[in-house]
């Protein structure tokens, strides 16, 4: 690859050095700005291969750069990061013609590969950006590394028109990607249609799909507008679809091949103008060699899998869920609720095996039956109770902690016998045991930051990076 032109615009001296050793030592020419300012006097005077920029800046916001980079240099790309690294954040930059965001911290070695990537890929012609006043509302909640990755898959999403399947465990917000990408795509002004395969008789499965004619079965005595026909210029999200039934499996296999349906009891073929999202916790590929699901079907929905993982998986997000869901039940008429440290960090051990719409249940609970308004550990307890999942298994006991973290990368691995997990195993065992670790000595210390800092054998700096990193809630007041 040839030496290129890039420019850094980030007010972090520290990120701005890293960034041009690392790029230098590639043959790189690259110039460093800490503004907006200097970045945009650069673009115009047609200077730089690459861009990339930080989001928030002294004098700018990055992300309102974009538009006016793209509207005088269309071709040149641009990286964008962001320590603000929510849902909206990689949205908007894909949005605004980024040509890919990376959270803050980010990994050096990816953002190398992103910058290869930006400087060889062939250019397409630039898509036109959906209007800007897309409500400021997050659907999505969480900035753990397993949620960033998540954000980047659906900002790449947003703006096709690709089948979707979303996989992940009973409560880990599926419906809740399925309108993320319908509401920030193409389709946001069509109709979004859900319908649950599990939630419906098999005889009516069709029928609810596809519609109906008058006199086509037995109390058919008008026609019945179905699903696909609901959903004409919008998306349909098939909740479940392990659950849909093979002879409707056939039906729907022909009608993602053809473009188009027929209605029950009907002839004349209707045009499918409808972008399809399936989500299901079962593993579709076990359905298929039991019988019970049809293998063309799977390639066709399987186009761009979305694995949602589950709550235990992102424990570092529970703090953000929980003030999330106790703004949402005031706004519903309930009492605001606060919970001490001792019981968040009992939150944040407990393994969720009803993933985030436990915690959602829980946190109404909480507001809708206790009058304290500060929640204590007493009350989690009693609300979480002696739960199977708990328990540490009999076979691990005496086996230490090198056994107990065998078993759980066994888990992990078997729950994913379909196929390989995504990559970043290494780094989340780290934080699965690095956090709880803290958490319990700090629990033990009474949030004494120094004594827990001795007792783990840590700098004391050392620690309260790590707390920020991990989100660990501390104790107000102690250091």
């Amino acid at each position: 690859m040839k030496a290129s032109t890039i420019l850094v615009a980030d007010d972090d001296r520290a990120i701005r050095t890293v960034l041009s050793q690392a790029l230098g030592r590639l043959g790189h020419d690259v110039r460093m700005t800490g503004n907006a300012t200097t970045l945009w006097r650069w673009v115009a005077d047609g200077e730089g291969d690459l861009v990339i920029t930080d989001v928030i800046m002294p004098d700018e916001n990055g992300l309102d750069l974009i538009p006016r980079i793209k509207k005088i240099r269309p071709d040149l790309r641009i990286i964008v990061m962001s320590a603000q690294n929510t849902l909206l954040t990689a949205v908007k930059a894909t949005e605004r013609g980024a040509f890919e965001y990376l959270p803050k911290p980010f990994d050096l070695h990816e953002l190398i590969n992103v910058v290869e990537r930006a400087l060889v890929a062939p250019h397409q012609n630039p898509a036109t950006s959906p209007d800007d006043d897309i409500e400021d509302q997050l659907p999505l909640i969480g900035r753990s590394p397993a949620m960033q990755e998540i954000y980047r898959v659906i900002a790449r999403l947003i703006g096709t028109d690709l089948t979707v399947t979303i996989l992940g465990e009973s409560g880990t917000g599926k419906e809740l990607v399925a309108r993320a990408l319908h509401n920030y795509g193409k389709r946001r002004n069509g109709p979004f249609v859900a319908i649950n395969m599990a939630a419906i008789p098999r005889e009516l499965i069709e029928s609810e799909l596809f519609g109906h004619e008058r006199g086509a079965f037995t109390g058919a005595t008008a026609r019945g507008m179905g699903r696909f026909e609901q959903a004409q210029g919008g998306t349909l999200f098939l909740d479940e679809i392990g659950d849909m039934p093979l002879e409707a499996q056939t039906r729907l296999l022909r009608v993602l091949q053809e473009g188009e349906f027929t209605a029950v009891g009907g002839r004349a073929p209707i045009r499918a103008d409808v972008r399809i999202i399936a989500a299901t916790h079962q593993d579709l590929r076990s359905l298929i060699h039991r019988g019970l699901f049809r293998e063309d079907l799977f390639y066709r929905l399987n186009v761009a899998p979305i694995r949602l993982p589950p709550l235990r998986e992102r424990s570092a997000d529970i703090p953000a869920l929980v003030r999330h869901f106790v703004a949402q039940a005031v706004r519903e008429g309930l009492p605001p609720k606060r919970l001490n440290d001792a019981a968040m960090q009992r939150l944040c051990s407990y393994s969720w095996p009803g993933n985030v719409r436990e915690l959602e249940n829980l946190i109404r609970r909480l507001a809708a039956l206790y009058s304290e308004d500060v929640i204590g550990l007493s009350v989690i307890e009693a609300e979480l109770g002696e739960m199977p999942d708990a328990v540490e298994p009999a076979h691990n006991v005496g086996e230490g902690l090198a056994g107990a973290v065998e078993h759980h990368i066994r888990s992990y691995f078997a729950a994913h016998k379909g196929g390989l997990p995504a990559a970043g195993l290494y780094d989340r065992v780290l934080r699965e045991v690095e956090r709880p670790l803290i958490v319990l000595t700090l629990g033990a210390t009474r949030g004494n930051q120094i004594k827990a800092a001795h007792l783990l054998g840590l700098n004391r700096n050392t620690l309260r990076k790590k707390i920020r990193e991990l989100d660990i809630p501390v104790v107000r007041g102690l250091k």
